[in-house]
């Protein structure tokens, strides 16, 4: 194993053409790569003075910090931001759109890791990566190592840990609230490892909405002792996803949570990077942290402040879309389904009475964008081959095998609602402040102000560890 990297380096050497900052730069033995979810900047730094010196203000003042992150799709969830981090593409790359999505099969919402050919381990949930269309930094890092790279995913949420863990890892562990235990599925073990066995016996019913961070890192450094990840010079990976999230109640209320959880995680934050150092050395880990750019909020009553605002209701605009084209084509039932913002059409009728579908397309599209509350209507064919700007970040999201074939976009401030299965949610585009931030192995500390999209995160990893980028990967990395 060590001979392939020495190999590696000897070679780039001889090539001449690589720079001796590059071939000098160390090559940590793990790296670990935190999603935050939820997490922001300003609330970082409304309680800095209340953190201890090995959290966030060892991070922030040691590592390469970027202030001004983004992502380069919309709208973001935890599942697609989490697939971005790994995959270094967007959602029209890698498939996942978000948490769940309508089958079109079925018409029935799905989430985002569910496979019935695998069966839960302490749980009923069947999952596995099959969704994820394209590689990620984790199954890239276990070709690159034939397989002998140690790679696990922890979280809370099992979407997280199955997409941070890609196809190829070793093992992906989440919560399961039910039971309350740590649980996986039988993609990744034909049974439970000993060491998670002995964690769920020892900390049974000890996990709360409280402590969830403090069982993550706990989980996370008994992964490392028990599976000698970042023993040899062979970089090992493991990825965790921290939750930085508050109830949506009370505004005094949530402004003391806000307080606590943040103050939490700083020092979960410590006790994770303290203790991998302490174990592995501290110049021998690279520590990635970033949030997953989105942030829940209390809803705002807009009409009490007189800003312009009201609700759109897609189910009453499909059935609307129905009798409209009816009166066109001949009566029938052009509009399957709607999820959220996305009207389903039923392309297999639509061929079979030989409309032309862009036509029909084209119509329901003028036809939506003349209702109140609707500022744009995008088509399927739209989005596939937009080169608009102005469209672009709708477009990365954009993936055919998942999304509806009409998108409405409603004005900002316009809450859009479902009567039926009352999906619901309120627009808005604005930019949610949150940091990227690289620690640790061959780091000197900066802050590079100039904003950075989160999709060249995996390149950077991959350059730092010596491996190719995932496969739909096409930006460069930062450093």
């Amino acid at each position: 194993m060590i001979n392939k990297y020495i190999t590696a380096t000897i070679l780039a050497i001889a090539a001449g053409n690589v720079t001796v900052a590059q071939v000098s730069r160390p090559v940590p033995r793990l790296v670990v790569n935190i999603a935050i979810d939820q997490l922001r900047s300003d609330y970082i730094e409304m309680f800095m003075p209340s953190y201890g010196a090995n959290g966030f203000k060892k991070l922030l003042g040691n590592g390469v910090v970027y202030p001004n992150a983004q992502y380069t799709f919309f709208p973001v969830d935890r599942a697609s931001a989490i697939a971005s981090i790994n995959t270094g593409t967007s959602p029209s790359n890698n498939g996942i759109t978000g948490m769940k999505w309508l089958d079109k099969s079925t018409l029935i919402p799905v989430n985002c890791v569910d496979d019935h050919d695998y069966d839960g381990i302490y749980t009923d949930e069947k999952s596995s990566p099959k969704n994820i269309a394209t590689t990620t930094i984790n199954d890239e890092l276990k070709i690159a190592t034939d397989g002998e790279a140690i790679v696990y995913s922890i979280a809370m949420d099992r979407d997280a840990a199955v997409i941070s863990g890609g196809h190829a890892a070793d093992g992906a562990i989440w919560f399961n609230e039910d039971s309350k235990c740590w649980c996986s599925s039988k993609y990744y073990f034909k049974k439970a490892p000993q060491w998670l066995e002995g964690y769920n016996l020892m900390y049974t019913n000890a996990v709360t909405a409280d402590n969830i961070n403090a069982n993550i890192t706990n989980i996370a450094l008994q992964c490392i002792a028990s599976t000698g990840m970042g023993k040899d010079n062979a970089p090992d990976m493991l990825s965790l996803t921290y939750d930085a999230k508050i109830p949506i109640d009370e505004d005094i209320l949530n402004k003391q949570l806000l307080q606590y959880k943040y103050i939490q995680l700083d020092k979960e934050l410590d006790k994770l990077i303290s203790g991998i150092e302490s174990k592995i050395g501290k110049n021998n880990a690279l520590f990635v942290v970033t949030s997953t750019g989105y942030c829940n909020e209390k809803e705002i009553d807009y009409a009490k402040y007189r800003i312009p605002n009201g609700t759109f209701y897609v189910n009453r605009t499909a059935h609307l879309l129905n009798m409209y084209l009816g009166a066109i084509y001949g009566q029938d039932k052009y509009v399957e389904s709607c999820f959220y913002n996305q009207l389903f059409l039923n392309i297999k009728k639509i061929e079979q009475k030989r409309i032309n579908t862009s036509e029909l397309l084209s119509r329901a599209q003028t036809f939506i964008m003349q209702l109140s509350g609707v500022s744009n209507v995008f088509t399927s064919k739209n989005l596939l081959l937009s080169v608009d700007g102005n469209s672009s970040r709708l477009r990365n999201w954009f993936y055919p095998n998942n999304c509806g074939d009409l998108v409405v976009e409603v004005s900002p401030g316009w809450k859009l609602f479902n009567e039926e299965n009352f999906q619901e949610y309120t627009s808005k585009e604005s930019t949610m402040p949150f940091p990227l931030i690289f620690y640790g192995t061959g780091i000197t500390a900066k802050e590079i102000t100039t904003p950075i999209t989160i999709d060249r995160i995996a390149p950077t990893i991959a350059k730092s560890i010596r491996i190719r980028a995932p496969n739909a990967c096409s930006v460069t990395p930062l450093y």
